[in-house]
């Protein structure tokens, strides 16, 4: 698919990652609205970048736990941008709680991350869906974790909700063709960002330590995953790993 004209939004824009795919959407032709929560200073510099790049851009704060401000983000992506083609599920939430003090991890806390990283995404595609397929070329990319895949992530909770994110796309995948394809891209740690500051020291370590080529995931290969899933016109239902490779996550 041709990205000239078409119009996306990115969930969690105003962070570093969402930030980079907001800006590699706008490069390759895409009119790109993001959300945000709370980061206003963030969202306005993505908002800036993705007009430096000659594309329209708006920022609508979001709850995506809400499913009233969900409906009012359509509204206002819709009613600001004319249309929507591609949904990036990119805002998340985690904490740092190692896998071994059950005691930390509270009912609380695991409904925050379920809530947010898998119940939130699924809400937006549901409520995104019938103007993704309007043009029969919708996109929806979600950004999960290899903690997603084998036991190692900020918390249980975390590793549990991208897990569930996993399936869920390959879910949505079958759900939403033949108009709408439905991908997932996988980051290991990806360093400098506000989420890597929450992982345990032991987890980080142990990314730098497997990874095959030396160095973790970058945002900007991140956003040019999405970016390739975007355009693609025959691939739906799969998950592509980036974190320097790491032998786990190789399968």
């Amino acid at each position: 698919m041709d990205l000239e004209g078409k119009t996306a939004l990115v969930t969690g824009g105003s962070g570093d990652i969402g930030g980079a795919i907001a800006r590699a959407l706008a490069q390759a032709g895409a009119d790109v609205a993001i959300s945000y929560v709370g980061h206003k200073q963030g969202a306005a510099a993505t908002i800036d970048a993705v007009r430096a790049a000659g594309k329209r851009s708006l920022a609508v704060q979001l709850d995506q736990c809400d499913p009233v401000s969900i409906d009012a983000a359509v509204d206002t992506v819709v009613g600001g941008l004319g249309r929507v083609d591609i949904l990036v599920n990119n805002a998340a939430w985690n904490i740092g709680i190692p896998f071994s003090d059950l005691a930390a991890l509270t009912a609380d806390v695991w409904d925050r991350i379920m809530d947010t990283n898998l119940r939130g995404p699924y809400l937006l595609a549901r409520a995104f869906a019938p103007h993704l397929r309007k043009h029969g070329s919708g996109r929806i990319v979600n950004i999960a974790s290899v903690g997603g895949l084998y036991p190692r992530s900020s918390s249980i909770a975390y590793s549990a909700s991208k897990a569930g994110l996993i399936h869920l796309t390959r879910c949505l995948a079958v759900a939403l063709a033949p108009d709408i394809s439905v991908n997932c891209v996988a980051p290991g740690l990806v360093e400098g960002t506000r989420m890597a500051q929450r992982l345990p020291d032991e987890v980080v370590q142990t990314a730098r330590r497997q990874a095959v080529l030396e160095r973790v995931a970058s945002a900007q290969d991140i956003a040019a995953q999405v970016v390739t899933f975007c355009r693609a016109d025959s691939v739906t239902g799969q998950v592509l790993v980036i974190d320097g490779g790491v032998p786990g996550a190789m399968h």
